[in-house]
C-alpha cells in the first residue's frame, strides 16, 4: 500500500497513540451513532464497512446491532485494537488495512458506510466521498460523525486548523457542514439530515495526551487559547472550570443515502 505524505503521518500518529483508545476512550460512548442512525441502526445481517476504525467503537456497534462489518484503517496497530475489543464484546468483526481514498472493494459491496471521527485526517475529502458512493448499494446509506465549525465561522474555522495542527500534526482539516453537504451531492449523495451538537473536551491535558502532543506545540496551543478571538471563544464554548480549559467541539452527524 502506497501511502501520500499525509496518510503516512495519519498512519505514524495512530500507531503510536493505538492503545489509548480503550474502553475509557471518550469515543466509547455510542449514543451518538444511535441517535444519527436511528432506526436505521438494526442491521440484519446486511454489510457495513467502518472507515478508518480507530478503536473499533463503530464497527463493534454496528455489530451488536446485527450488521455484518468490515473495519478498515490504515494502521495495523489499530485494526489490533479492533480485534481485541471485538473479542471483548464477544462479536466477530473482519478487518481490513486500507486508506479512506481508494477503497479496495467492488462497487456496491455495502449497505452501510460509517466514519466516526477521523475525516478530519483524510487528504482527499472529496475522494474519500466518491468512494464511499461507489461502494454503498443503491439505497444504501452513509454515515459520518467528525468534528466540525458551524458554516460561515471563517475566523472559528482558521483558529481550530491552526490549533489542531499544532496538537497533531496528522490533523487535516475540520469541514463545514455545508462542505460535506456539496461533497457528498456531487457523488450522487442525497442528504437525509445533518446536525452540529456542542461535544465537551475534558481539558487541555487530556487533550494534549491523546496525540502526544510535543511540550513546545502545547505552549503554542495554550497562548492560542489564552489569545482566541471572540468567534472561537464563542463557537467552541472555551472557558475554565475547576481550574482546566475546556471547550465544546461542534460535532457534526451527517446521514446521506445513495440514489436508487
Amino acid at each position: 500500500m502506497s501511502l501520500n505524505a499525509a496518510q503516512q503521518a495519519s498512519r505514524d500518529q495512530f500507531a503510536r497513540q493505538s492503545r489509548n483508545y480503550g474502553n475509557s476512550h471518550i469515543l466509547a460512548d455510542t449514543s451518538d451513532i444511535a441517535e444519527a442512525l436511528g432506526d436505521l441502526a438494526s442491521g440484519n445481517g446486511r454489510k457495513a464497512l467502518d472507515i478508518a476504525t480507530g478503536g473499533g467503537h463503530t464497527a463493534v456497534f454496528l455489530a451488536e446491532n446485527g450488521w455484518d462489518v468490515t473495519a478498515s484503517d490504515l494502521t495495523p496497530a489499530m485494526l489490533d485494537r479492533v480485534l481485541e475489543l471485538a473479542a471483548e464484546k464477544g462479536v466477530a468483526i473482519h478487518t481490513a488495512l486500507h486508506e479512506a481514498e481508494q477503497l479496495p472493494y467492488p462497487a456496491e459491496a455495502f449497505d452501510l458506510v460509517a466514519c466516526r471521527v477521523a475525516a478530519h485526517h483524510f487528504s482527499d475529502p472529496a475522494a474519500f466521498v466518491s468512494e464511499v458512493a461507489r461502494v454503498l448499494v443503491p439505497g444504501g446509506h452513509f454515515l459520518l460523525i467528525d468534528g466540525s465549525v458551524p458554516d460561515g465561522s471563517l475566523v472559528a474555522e482558521e483558529w481550530i486548523h491552526s490549533v489542531e495542527k499544532l496538537r497533531d500534526p496528522s490533523h487535516g482539516r475540520f469541514l463545514p457542514p455545508a462542505a460535506w453537504t456539496k461533497l457528498c451531492e456531487s457523488a450522487g449523495l442525497q442528504i437525509i439530515n445533518t446536525g452540529l451538537t456542542p461535544f465537551k473536551q475534558p481539558d487541555l491535558e487530556w487533550y494534549f495526551e491523546t496525540a502526544a502532543t510535543p511540550t513546545q506545540n502545547r505552549a503554542a496551543v495554550v497562548e492560542l487559547v489564552r489569545s482566541a478571538p471572540e468567534e472561537a471563544r464563542t463557537a467552541f464554548h472555551i472557558c475554565q472550570e475547576d481550574g482546566k480549559t475546556v471547550w465544546w467541539w461542534s460535532r457534526l452527524a451527517l446521514l446521506a443515502r445513495r440514489a436508487f
